[in-house]
């Protein structure tokens, strides 16, 4: 079997999927469904899917946690959707990361976070 080469591009494709499905019948169209019941319930199976994606990683096989991070990223990126954001908000906040520890870049949102709180 020849291995297809894809990159990140593909989730760019999926957001456009996903929102030309935005205003489809929900009867239809799971993701319509989704837009439809709210971003309490989308966010409620962003939550789900991560951890089934916890769970795979730990126990399952690597083909289970494929298809659940797949699944993981289809319900965030409708969730991006939902609040309006797009891949491109969430590529920039990456690429401002480069070069950044994850140590020193997680300490400085958390002094923004409690200036905020104090304020």
């Amino acid at each position: 079997m020849v291995e297809l080469e894809l990159d990140g591009r593909v989730l760019d494709h999926l957001f456009e999927v996903i929102e030309s499905r935005r205003s489809d019948d929900p009867e239809t169209s799971h993701t319509a469904k989704l837009f439809n019941k709210g971003v309490l319930k989308i966010a409620q199976k962003v939550g789900e899917e991560a951890t089934e994606a916890v769970i795979e990683g730990v126990a399952g096989s690597r083909e289970q946690l494929a298809d659940e991070s797949a699944d993981l990223l289809y319900h965030l990126l409708v969730l991006w959707a939902a609040r309006g954001l797009t891949p491109n908000d969430i590529w920039r906040q990456l690429e401002g990361r480069k070069g950044i520890s994850g140590i020193a870049e997680k300490a400085s949102r958390s002094v923004a976070i409690g200036d905020v709180a104090e304020g």
